[in-house]
């Protein structure tokens, strides 16, 4: 689930044995990091703008995306970047550092990779990548549930962006059950196509 307080605080107090049962997936840990990334990137651009340099302009999207998933052309202008001394090169390792314990197995190992993390994140002089480290920190006990059980919710979230799209699609639905048949019509999984006879 999301660590919004409101959706958390639902879920404990609704759910039998609710904090084993509470995880945070990869995707919003990714998610937090990943705007403490940009509001790092978005300061010291503003900072290096102001004295004539530019390097940062227009490099949002190569910070924000899986290397992987950038062109030759991108990937050789982000390498330049990443191994720079720029504040948003060290925020962008700390992020990708905790990226790669969710491969951790053992929750042992995980614990003590979380608090090695913790401790460069803290110590790293950033203030967004601090507090989202705090963050982290408090809700470690649902990141490390996630990690034991594997669970992710991303079919959810999937699922959820179709819904908004016939949503948007339809530029709104005049009540709500039609709206929610427009949903078990599109995403209910049924066959319509004829039957041999």
């Amino acid at each position: 689930m999301d660590m919004h307080r409101p959706y958390i605080s639902a879920a404990l107090a609704h759910l039998e044995n609710g904090p084993e049962r509470v995880a945070f997936d990869k995707y919003h840990v990714a998610s937090l990091l990943g705007r403490a990334v940009d509001l790092v990137r978005r300061a010291e651009h503003r900072k290096l703008y102001s004295e004539g340099d530019d390097r940062l302009k227009q490099t949002r999207y190569l910070w924000l995306t899986n290397p992987e998933n950038l062109s030759t052309k991108q990937q050789a202008r982000f390498a330049g970047l990443q191994a720079s001394t720029l504040k948003t090169a060290r925020a962008w390792a700390i992020k990708e550092l905790a990226m790669t314990i969710w491969e951790t197995s053992c929750m042992q190992e995980a614990e003590e990779a979380w608090a090695k993390w913790y401790g460069w994140a803290i110590r790293s002089r950033l203030a967004p990548m601090k507090k989202a480290a705090k963050t982290l920190k408090y809700y470690l006990w649902g990141i490390l549930n996630a990690m034991k059980h594997r669970v992710t919710n991303a079919m959810s979230e999937g699922i959820n962006t179709k819904i908004q799209y016939l949503k948007r699609a339809a530029r709104g639905y005049r009540n709500r059950d039609r709206f929610r048949n427009a949903i078990y019509f599109h995403l209910g999984g049924l066959d319509l196509y004829p039957r041999p006879a």
